[in-house]
């Protein structure tokens, strides 16, 4: 196998700059505006976001997952609540999020606490989904060990003469978490990896206080 020399992995940022007289003064109109530069560059999955959760026992895990909506409350997401991570969230509701958008130069790091979303906002989102998400998630019993392929296949089988002629309800194992903010951070690549970087801490107020810090 061919050695790769990851130290010669170097990429010089020039593409923008980044200034506290720059951004807005709430996150989540800054974070709009970015995100709306991601999606008009055709970035693929913009919305496509890194959740950090933590086990009871201080263990950190981490996978990619799709921000379905974000408003002044925060930004909400869907899943297994069943999943190794809606266990994680139920035990520990701290969480971090990370969105990288490497066309751009670009990383939007999000901390903040996860609740659940009301079940009506659960089942509007899941009523829109294609029918064969609906049927995968009563399918799947998200982290569990499965003996094959060909189980889940039997198992999609069943769920798919079930539902044959009806809506597909939405199972009580499934459904949003929204992460609220409390600090957020935007990082703009610059020459020299002398980054800028943003950050808006929540203060006990309710306003948000904005910093440069040091790349």
């Amino acid at each position: 196998m061919n050695k790769v020399d990851l130290a010669a992995l170097r990429e010089n940022y020039t593409k923008g700059s980044l200034d506290v007289s720059d951004v807005l003064p709430s996150p989540i109109q800054e974070f709009h505006k970015w995100f709306n530069q991601a999606v008009d560059s055709q970035i693929l999955e913009p919305n496509a976001m890194h959740l950090c959760t933590v086990s009871p026992d201080g263990k950190p895990s981490a996978r990619i997952v799709l921000l379905k909506t974000l408003d002044a409350t925060g930004f909400t997401f869907y899943t297994n609540y069943q999943s190794r991570k809606g266990h994680e969230m139920d035990a520990n509701p701290n969480a971090c999020l990370t969105f990288f958008w490497g066309e751009l130069e670009r990383q939007v790091r999000i901390e903040g606490t996860i609740e659940k979303v009301d079940a009506k906002d659960s089942d509007d989102y899941f009523a829109v989904r294609p029918r064969g998400s609906q049927i995968g998630a009563w399918v799947s019993n998200q982290s569990q060990v499965v003996e094959s392929r060909e189980v889940l296949i039997e198992k999609e089988k069943a769920f798919i003469a079930q539902f044959e002629g009806q809506e597909v309800p939405r199972p009580a194992h499934w459904g949003g978490y929204r992460l609220v903010p409390n600090y957020i951070e935007f990082w703009q690549g610059r020459p020299s990896r002398l980054h800028d970087r943003i950050a808006y801490t929540l203060e006990e107020s309710g306003s948000w206080k904005i910093e440069r810090l040091s790349p």
